[in-house]
C-alpha cells in the first residue's frame, strides 16, 4: 500500500508526488492542497528572500518572522477555507536596457511571497515531469549558461545553419487567463490550489495610489509567474514545436528556450523560413504577438574561405540571447568556432549603473567604494565570464577603474587625483581582475 502523499519531510513528499506525476502523464490531480501543512509553509518561508522591498501593506521579512509560526498557521487556514484574499501588487518601474524605455515590476506583500512559493513548489514537482529539455529558464538545476551551452553545441554540431531568433511582445503581460486555465486543466484541477492561482490572476496592482485589474498577464513580480509562464510556453511552443514542427522539416533543428526568449536552429534556410511562417500564426492563436522588428531569420552558416582565391562567402551575421552576442570567430589554431561576447546594450546597461553609483558614493570613505565596486565587478563576471568573453570583461574591468577615477577627481580638495595617483589608490583598494568563471576547459573537481 502507497504511503500517503501527506507523510514524512517536504522534501519526501515532493519526491512522491513527482514519482506519481512521472509514472501517470495523462493524470489531472484532483485532491493535492492537503500535502501543504505548517511544515510545507515553513520550507516555503525558509526558500522565500528576505531581502525584497515589502508590498502594499508595508511589513518586511523581519516583522512577518517575529511571530512566524502564528502567521504562518493563520495563513494556511485562510487557504484551506478559500477565505485567502490576494493582496494587490505594488507596481515600481525601472530602465530598459536602452535607457529610454522603462519595464514594470510588480512587489507583492511578503505574506503573499511564501503562499505563491508553496503553490509553486507543490505544482512544480508535478510539471517538472512534463517539461522538455528545451525549457532552461526557472527550473531546478538549470540556468541560463545552460542554455547558452545548448545553443553553442547545437551550431557547433549542425556546423552551423539558419537562427530564428524571436521576441515575443511583453509576454508575461499578455498571457490569456483562458488559455492558462485550460492548460492548467490538464495537470491540476485541484480546487484549493485553482482557487487561489485564479485570485493571483485576478489580483489587483496598485500604481500610484490607484488600483487597476488587469484581464491578462501573470502575477506580476510573483514567485508563481515564471511557473505560469512556463505552463504556458511548453503547451504553446515546446509541445507543438516536437510534434507538429520539426518531424515535417528536412533536417534537423533545435529549439532553446529560457522562459519568453527562444532561439530555433536550423540546418537549411528554407526550414528556417517555414518556422517563421508559421511562428506569428500559431502565437496569434493563443493571443500572443511576436515582435516584428525583432523576430528575425538570421544566417548563421559556418564561414569558407573561398579556394583557389575565389571570393569568400558573405560574413554569417549575428544574434543576440540572455545577454550574450553570438558571432563566428577563430579557435587558437585558427579552425571557425561560434563564440560569444557581453551584447552592446548589457553592456551599456551595466556601465552606466557604475557610472551613477560612483557619482552618488564618491564622497563615501574608500573602503566604501571599493567594496561597492567589487560587488558590482565580481557580479558582471560571474554572469558574463564565459571562454572566449575575456577581452569584454577587461574592457569592462578598465571602464570601471575610469568611473570611479572620474568620480574621485570630483571630489575637490587642493591637489587633483591624476592617473598616476589613482593607480597607487588601486595597488592599496585593488578592484577584482577579470575572470572568467564559466570555463569550458574547466575540468569538474573530482568528488
Amino acid at each position: 500500500m502507497a504511503e500517503p502523499l501527506n507523510s514524512g519531510d517536504v522534501s519526501t513528499r515532493l519526491q512522491r508526488i513527482a514519482k506519481m506525476a512521472r509514472e501517470q502523464p495523462e493524470r489531472a490531480f484532483r485532491s493535492i492542497h492537503h500535502v501543504i501543512d505548517l511544515e510545507w509553509l515553513t520550507e516555503a518561508h525558509r526558500r522565500t528572500r528576505k531581502s525584497g522591498a515589502p508590498g502594499v501593506d508595508g511589513q518586511t521579512a523581519s516583522e512577518y518572522a517575529e511571530h512566524l509560526e502564528d502567521n504562518l498557521q493563520r495563513l494556511l487556514d485562510r487557504l484551506k477555507t478559500g477565505s485567502y484574499r490576494a493582496p494587490a501588487v505594488r507596481r515600481v518601474h525601472i530602465p530598459k536596457g536602452d535607457g529610454r524605455k522603462t519595464r514594470p515590476i510588480g512587489i507583492p506583500t511578503f505574506e503573499d511571497k511564501i503562499l505563491q512559493r508553496a503553490v509553486a513548489m507543490l505544482m512544480s514537482a508535478i510539471y517538472e515531469q512534463d517539461f522538455h529539455d528545451c525549457s532552461y529558464g526557472f527550473r531546478p538545476g538549470r540556468g541560463a549558461h545552460d542554455a547558452l551551452e545548448a545553443v553553442w553545441q547545437s551550431i557547433t554540431s549542425m556546423r552551423g545553419g539558419w537562427v530564428v531568433e524571436a521576441d515575443i511582445e511583453g509576454f508575461f503581460d499578455a498571457v490569456d487567463h483562458g488559455h492558462l486555465r485550460s492548460f492548467l486543466d490538464r495537470r491540476v484541477t485541484d480546487g484549493v490550489i485553482r482557487r487561489v492561482v485564479h485570485k493571483w490572476l485576478k489580483a489587483g496592482v496598485m500604481e500610484k495610489g490607484s488600483v487597476s485589474y488587469p484581464d491578462s498577464g501573470t502575477p506580476q513580480g510573483g514567485v508563481i509567474s515564471p511557473l505560469l509562464a512556463n505552463v504556458m510556453l511548453h503547451e504553446v511552443l515546446d509541445v507543438w514545436f516536437a510534434e507538429q514542427v520539426a518531424p515535417r522539416l528536412h533536417g534537423r533543428a533545435e529549439l532553446v528556450r529560457y522562459a519568453d526568449d527562444f532561439v530555433v536552429i536550423c540546418q537549411h534556410e528554407s526550414d528556417a523560413r517555414r518556422v517563421m511562417d508559421v511562428l506569428p500564426k500559431r502565437f496569434g492563436r493563443f493571443g500572443l504577438t511576436l515582435h516584428p522588428d525583432k523576430t528575425r531569420i538570421v544566417r548563421f552558416e559556418r564561414p569558407r574561405r573561398g579556394r583557389g582565391g575565389g571570393p569568400r562567402d558573405p560574413r554569417p551575421e549575428t544574434f543576440d540571447l540572455l545577454g550574450f552576442t553570438h558571432y563566428w570567430g577563430q579557435s587558437r589554431k585558427g579552425y571557425p568556432t561560434v563564440k560569444r561576447r557581453t551584447a552592446r546594450s548589457r553592456f551599456s546597461r551595466a556601465l552606466k549603473r557604475v557610472w551613477v553609483l560612483c557619482k552618488h558614493a564618491r564622497h563615501d570613505p574608500l573602503p566604501a567604494q571599493r567594496a561597492m565596486l567589487a560587488r558590482q565587478l565580481q557580479g558582471h563576471y560571474n554572469y558574463y565570464g564565459i571562454t572566449g568573453n575575456a577581452r569584454r570583461l577587461g574592457v569592462f574591468y578598465f571602464q570601471v577603474t575610469k568611473a570611479w577615477h572620474n568620480a574621485l577627481r570630483r571630489r575637490g580638495g587642493k591637489r587633483r587625483l591624476n592617473w598616476e595617483r589613482f593607480k597607487a589608490l588601486l595597488e592599496h583598494y585593488p578592484l577584482p581582475m577579470p575572470r572568467v568563471v564559466h570555463s569550458i576547459y574547466r575540468l569538474p573537481a573530482k568528488p
